[in-house]
């Protein structure tokens, strides 16, 4: 099947997306992960973000269900 111009722009698209999905991914993460806990309990940035129980988890759960599915 060859692809037509329409078709590498939507691939482009969709790359692009992805790639914004994963970079804002990383900084929640590593906000959350790394710079909450110098910030204190009080602060309305905790308000944002998950208790950090679940920051192992949640990368633990899915480790596993990407191992064994």
């Amino acid at each position: 099947m060859a692809l037509t111009k329409e078709s590498a722009g939507v691939d482009q698209l969709v790359g692009v997306g992805l790639v914004g999905f994963s970079l804002c991914l990383f900084v929640y993460y590593t906000i959350w992960v790394i710079v909450l806990p110098f910030v204190d309990e009080e602060h309305v940035i905790h308000s944002y973000f998950l208790p950090r129980q679940f920051a192992v988890l949640i990368p633990a759960v899915a480790g596993y269900c990407w191992y064994y599915l």
